[in-house]
């Protein structure tokens, strides 16, 4: 099924499982309808089964947003300790989505089934909501631990004979631009890898890709990431530049977004690191997985330059990252949506694009992450290996079966719903609408007219004045702290906010 075709059965209010392979379009499609969805006025509830997989959409995590937590099932006494505004969220909501489906058991979309429906008090499917599931069954896998019930993948729920979603399979690619590259990941896909395969894998082999420049490092475990980035940046010399991240929202919301988001709490940068963006752009300037080199700071914000591959140089300013729970907004931050990019670990990788990539598989632990690794880079060319086990080759056997019944599915369900096709490459000829907001930059000049330090990184030195000030003064208020510091009042209440706890600022301060 192509992408227009999916989008439209999604608009249309279908129940949809929408699956394919690493760069098939899954998540531009999801975010097309997303913003689509929500112009309508519809309540858009977007989560993921990760917390990082929930960053990228702008979300919560299901476990989080249905109440169920770290709940195995549900306990006698939940609905009686459901809060008020998680029922609120829960009713409220016209659809709902979950990402990265992949890695959630089948027994908690049943939970989660049982939830909605009842605390909506439908005696539908999911309490009638329009659910949108989203993921690739070839990837990370369902995650059991110690003394957790074995789980299946979520085709195995007991809710989804009834639930019956339309598959949408994307067969695109807009990934990988190598036939052979391509045929190598279909083959694992298929579990048929065979010698001229192999053999085309390991002559990646020890590949020097310094024509390329600096490569990030995929690695299959956390320690060696933190050893290989913290080491190449003390090999360079020169000043360390501090950017500290700004929070808002109660304590544990904030953790909640740091613990499952890439930027940084302190992100420590010098001339000459090698850096990835953690975010896509809104202006389209770079995507979650451009790699560039820091080659400046600018004199007047100390905000990062960096060059990316194609020669372009570009400022990097903070970003904001939120967990929203349904339309409400738990938690915000604002950092530098940058990190070191010598190396990340293979879960992180998912979602990117990287345009080139030293990959260390040898110790691949679970079906599916020598898939994931592999499909993150366009082509062999790109592609260094370091080494790789045989289980970086393995995908679920499970995954296998499921995978032959949903493009059969999918078939099926693009002949019933042809009747939309028309209404689909209309779509396409559509011109989008003309962006006419003010540009970032804009913005910032605008703002700093009246509070010429915005979004400036908050210094020690300013960190210890706000808080003799506040704390030396019963009358203070939040104007006079904005006068003081030059910043916004919303920057001012964050950071009070951030070392006083909420109750310590009012809203009319």
């Amino acid at each position: 099924m192509d992408q227009a075709l999916a989008l439209e059965l999604l608009l249309s209010g279908k129940n949809v499982l929408l699956t394919g392979p690493a760069g098939s379009g899954k998540t531009y499609v999801l975010n097309d309808f997303i913003r689509r969805a929500k112009s309508e006025g519809k309540h858009v509830s977007v989560t993921a089964t990760t917390g990082l997989a929930a960053t990228h959409l702008s979300g919560s995590t299901i476990h989080s947003w249905s109440g169920i937590g770290i709940h195995d099932s549900i306990p006698r006494d939940f609905y009686d300790n459901l809060l008020k505004g998680r029922r609120d969220t829960i009713t409220k909501t016209d659809i709902l989505i979950v990402d990265e489906i992949s890695m959630l058991h089948d027994f908690r979309l049943d939970m989660i089934e049982q939830i909605t429906r009842h605390v909506r008090e439908v005696d539908e499917p999911f309490g009638g909501l329009q659910v949108v599931l989203c993921g690739d069954f070839f990837q990370l896998p369902p995650v059991s631990r110690g003394d957790q019930p074995l789980g299946k993948f979520v085709v195995n729920a007991q809710i989804w004979e009834e639930f019956d979603p339309v598959i949408c399979y994307l067969d695109e690619q807009h990934r990988q631009n190598d036939d052979d590259f391509l045929e190598i990941l279909n083959a694992i896909r298929s579990d048929d890898v065979r010698r001229n395969h192999a053999e085309k894998l390991l002559s990646r082999q020890s590949v020097d890709l310094a024509e390329l420049g600096n490569v990030t490092e995929l690695h299959t475990t956390n320690v060696d990431v933190d050893a290989i980035n913290s080491q190449q940046l003390s090999n360079l010399e020169g000043k360390e530049h501090h950017f500290a991240m700004t929070t808002t929202g109660k304590a544990h919301y904030v953790e909640s977004l740091q613990r499952s988001c890439l930027a940084l709490e302190d992100l420590v940068l010098k001339k000459g690191a090698l850096v990835m963006c953690v975010k896509n752009n809104p202006e389209k300037k770079y995507v979650n997985g451009t790699l560039g080199t820091v080659v400046d700071f600018d004199s007047a914000t100390d905000f990062p330059i960096i060059k990316l591959r194609n020669g372009r140089e570009l400022t990097i300013t903070p970003e904001a990252w939120e967990l929203r729970d349904g339309d409400k907004k738990r938690a915000g931050l604002v950092q530098i949506p940058l990190r070191l990019a010598w190396a990340i670990t293979v879960h992180k990788s998912q979602g990117m694009t990287l345009d080139a990539a030293r990959i260390d598989l040898r110790r691949a632990f679970i079906e599916g992450m020598g898939y994931v690794a592999l499909s993150r880079v366009r082509s062999l060319d790109t592609l260094s290996l370091v080494g790789i086990n045989q289980m970086a080759l393995r995908v679920s056997p499970q995954a296998l079966s499921i995978d032959e019944s949903l493009r059969s599915k999918s078939a099926k369900d693009a002949k019933k719903f042809s009747h939309l096709r028309e209404r689909a490459e209309k779509r396409k000829t559509e011109k989008p609408a003309k962006y006419t907001a003010t540009s970032k930059s804009e913005k910032l000049n605008r703002m700093r007219e009246k509070y010429p330090n915005a979004y400036r990184p908050w210094l020690k030195s300013d960190d210890e004045k706000l808080v003799k000030l506040f704390t030396s003064s019963e009358t203070i208020s939040i104007p006079e702290l904005t006068k003081t510091f030059g910043r916004h009042p919303g920057s001012i209440r964050a950071r009070l906010i951030k070392h006083f706890g909420e109750d310590a600022v009012t809203s009319d301060a």
